[in-house]
């Protein structure tokens, strides 16, 4: 019986390791069958939502693509014409169209107005005030994006101001090393970036695709609210035609340019005096007399109370 016995336990310190290796790879494998029997269930899950999504996307590019056409055929095309001049001015802001933008317009006419109105009820304006916010709300919507073109043309035109005379230094010194106007823009686009250049980049490919040096330069000056830069194209489509030499030109109207930049400085800083008046008088003027006077004001004041 003794031997039995040490027979049996003998054989079960030997089984019990391998028992046990076999149960925990089996446990192993059951977690990670769990595991990805349910990413598996996921990503089909995932799967369909994406589809859904972008069907939905598909379906809204379809609908903005047809109320695009619609607003595009119905619109004037001298007026086309002339807002996409405009936005080309403003340098396109959030890559507007011409149809986006009438779009936009169309839509604060309908939103603001009613938005002021609803914030009128909200604070319990009564009609008349419900009436008149809407009527705020129109004025600002019809207002607000033309001032907003007009402001990044502005905007556009004073960073390409400051711009010229730079980019004039540049050309000037590629044409005096012997390269050609086209090569001269093209090195130009290579060294600086800003909106004096990308217009003259625009310019190069109107070149390559086929337009003429002058229409391609004529349509510069077109897309820039810049006298200076206006003044600079006639001058080289003069010097083109007459044949005089374009570094001369060049160096002649940098010069100019630097000289009004001067100018304008000079101008400014002799306004500023003029300029800090009023702040002076509205705002410093009172606190110093109150520090000043306050004292012996509240001191007259209990004497004489007494």
């Amino acid at each position: 019986m003794v031997y039995v016995t040490f027979f049996f336990t003998v054989t079960l310190l030997v089984y019990a390791p391998f028992i046990w290796k076999q149960d925990r790879r089996k446990h192993m494998q059951r977690r990670i069958s769990w595991i990805t029997e349910k990413e598996d269930t996921a990503e089909p899950q995932q799967q369909e939502i994406k589809t859904k999504r972008r069907l939905l996307q598909r379906l809204l590019l379809f609908l903005w693509k047809e109320l695009k056409r619609g607003f595009g055929r119905r619109m004037p095309g001298q007026k086309e014409a002339k807002l996409e001049l405009r936005l080309m001015q403003a340098g396109h802001p959030f890559g507007l169209t011409p149809v986006d933008f009438r779009i936009a317009e169309i839509a604060l006419l309908l939103l603001l107005p009613c938005l002021a109105g609803l914030y009128a009820g909200l604070i319990r304006l009564g009609p008349g005030g419900i009436f008149a916010f809407a009527g705020v709300g129109l004025v600002i919507a019809f207002v607000l994006p033309q001032f907003y073109l007009g402001l990044k043309i502005k905007q556009r035109s004073r960073q390409a101001l400051r711009e010229l005379p730079d980019v004039l230094d540049l050309l000037t010194v590629s044409l005096e090393a012997g390269l050609g106007f086209d090569s001269a823009l093209s090195k130009l686009i290579s060294k600086k970036e800003g909106v004096v250049t990308s217009e003259f980049q625009r310019c190069l490919e109107e070149i390559r695709l086929g337009k003429t040096r002058r229409e391609a330069l004529q349509s510069v000056r077109e897309r820039l609210e810049l006298d200076e830069m206006k003044v600079l194209i006639s001058s080289i489509l003069q010097a083109e035609k007459l044949g005089i030499g374009m570094v001369q030109v060049l160096r002649v109207q940098s010069h100019e340019v630097r000289e009004q930049r001067k100018q304008r400085a000079e101008e400014a800083a002799m306004k500023a005096p003029i300029k800090m008046l009023f702040p002076l008088v509205l705002f410093i003027f009172p606190s110093l007399f109150i520090v000043l006077l306050g004292p012996a004001l509240i001191q007259f004041i209990q004497t004489f109370s007494k």
